[in-house]
């Protein structure tokens, strides 16, 4: 169950958002919400590019830095990304894949420590874990983890990749 770098994870999230891509094109319902502090790797970029492109709602939450431009037509229409800058860098990584079904607690949770970077999945030691407890996956949703409504220190990344 542990997705583990670099042996397997990389290539289980690239699974896992391609088993999105494929729920969103057999109409099931199908969403990505992730927490990470830094997004940059090809694999991770390309696949969420064929998710948006398959219909997949897709919210990042990026601290830091960001290779993936929201908003494209016809390749990144469905991702938005938000940054969240506070005083203290955010640790917490938290990946939500909705998995057919219309309720968030239902779908998978993940939480660990790999940013979504080249650097961590293939050169790191990195881990993350299920949570498999639905009452667990309660605060990870009702926004304690995942902070998807506006906040004073938020800013939503535009298509031109610019603040």
């Amino acid at each position: 169950k542990l997705l583990v770098a670099p042996l397997n994870m990389r290539t289980r999230f690239v699974d896992l958002i391609a088993r999105e891509a494929a729920n969103a094109r057999a109409g099931l319902p199908a969403r990505i919400v992730v927490k990470v502090n830094q997004l940059e790797d090809g694999p991770i970029c390309e696949a969420l590019c064929d998710a948006s492109n398959a219909g997949v709602p897709i919210d990042l939450i990026v601290r830091g830095f960001c290779c993936l431009r929201p908003g494209i037509a016809g390749l990144t229409e469905n991702i938005r990304v938000r940054s969240i800058v506070g005083r203290f860098l955010e640790h917490g990584r938290v990946f939500h894949f909705a998995t057919g079904s219309e309720d968030p607690l239902a779908g998978d949770f993940l939480l660990g420590s790999a940013d979504w970077m080249d650097r961590n999945l293939s050169r790191r030691v990195e881990a993350v874990a299920p949570v498999e407890n639905r009452h667990l996956r309660e605060p990870l949703w009702e926004g304690r983890q995942l902070p998807l409504a506006a906040r004073p220190n938020a800013w939503a990344m535009p298509a031109p990749g610019r603040r």
